[in-house]
């Protein structure tokens, strides 16, 4: 059988992670990487053999991909997205799909629209800490949600921002602490309470950054249709990236992920837990630790499932709930307004 082929679009710092899993899969070929700063793509493409392209439409049209892989500034996801869904192409976009929510439907309805799959990279829902507190959750045994809470304190200096020619702006990011680092641990708050949103309370501040315009700090309120209540607070002027911290109280007992580490204790005294499994550790050069394995997981349940005609996990359609709540955070903090969702 031949290999599928794979194209990775933008070769920054995440891209390592993309183009190292597809490197591991026994079904998939690197057919090429791309990015407009040439020497960016030159040295992708000698790291993993393969070409190197500096026009992304070119390459889509030349290869002919079997999948996507969109590693770009966040303001360029949607239309490169739409372009290789209607070229045929399967896409795995990294967070957030969009800036706007809007556009994030529009990718949807492109993917099902060419009945290709369009995956977006949450792949925190991939770690076994994660997996433990969703299977525990779905068993019944922790009861219903009461309420929850999420809290992310980490580190961007104002050199950080320096460094690049997106980061830290409202046209090309579509925000700052919330939509680059917050926006994972609220992914997973999200699926874990199995609900959509109903009301968001949001503030944002911009407190410690002099080169910035975008928030540096946020806090809110979620009232979700079940009931749940859930606060968030997220800052990125913190002294170091601190491990993320959620919490779910729930009827029958409590569940704590801290960093990847989950701990569920229940009322009757039992505890379950799960950390990083050491056996599933991967080499990612010049890699963050806290983007943990789960992009490695990830990729290859998205080529399995490609390769069984099967659906993959976070498609489109199934983290549309997650960019709406990002959105409706925004407009609350920028207007001072609560915001009402209707998912009719």
């Amino acid at each position: 059988m031949d290999k599928m082929k794979a194209v990775i679009i933008g070769c920054g710092k995440i891209s390592v992670m993309h183009a190292v899993s597809i490197l591991h899969q026994p079904n998939v070929e690197l057919a090429g990487v791309c990015d407009i700063k040439h020497d960016r793509a030159d040295s992708a493409a000698e790291e993993y053999s393969t070409t190197a392209f500096y026009d992304w439409k070119a390459m889509v049209d030349e290869i002919r991909p079997d999948a996507v892989h969109v590693c770009t500034p966040h303001y360029l996801h949607t239309e490169m997205v739409i372009y290789a869904l209607g070229k045929g192409c399967n896409v795995l976009t990294e967070k957030p799909m969009a800036i706007e929510y809007e556009d994030a439907k529009r990718m949807n309805a492109a993917a099902v629209e060419s009945g290709k799959v369009l995956v977006v990279s949450f792949q925190n829902r991939f770690n076994p800490g994660s997996m433990l507190i969703r299977r525990t959750l779905d068993s019944g045994e922790l009861g219903k949600i009461i309420s929850a809470k999420a809290l992310v304190t980490w580190n961007r200096s104002d050199e950080y921002y320096s460094r690049s020619d997106w980061k830290g702006t409202w046209n090309k990011e579509g925000g700052g602490v919330i939509i680059d680092q917050a926006i994972h641990t609220l992914d997973l708050l999200n699926w874990y309470c199995g609900s959509r949103p109903v009301m968001v309370s949001a503030s944002l501040h911009n407190r410690a950054h002099s080169l910035i315009k975008v928030e540096d700090s946020a806090e809110g309120y979620i009232k979700y249709d079940n009931g749940i209540n859930a606060s968030f607070f997220a800052i990125n002027y913190y002294g170091y990236d601190a491990p993320v911290e959620l919490e779910l109280f729930c009827e029958n007992g409590i569940v704590k992920l801290v960093g990847e580490k989950a701990t569920i204790t229940f009322n009757d005294g039992r505890v379950f837990s799960q950390d990083r499994d050491p056996s599933k550790f991967f080499e990612f050069k010049n890699a963050k630790q806290y983007w943990g394995v789960g992009h490695m997981m990830e990729i290859s349940e998205f080529y399995s499932c490609l390769e069984k005609h099967m659906k993959p996990r976070n498609t489109a359609d199934e983290v549309l709930s997650t960019h709406r709540l990002i959105d409706s955070i925004y407009k609350s903090g920028k207007t001072g307004e609560n915001v009402y969702l209707n998912w009719d």
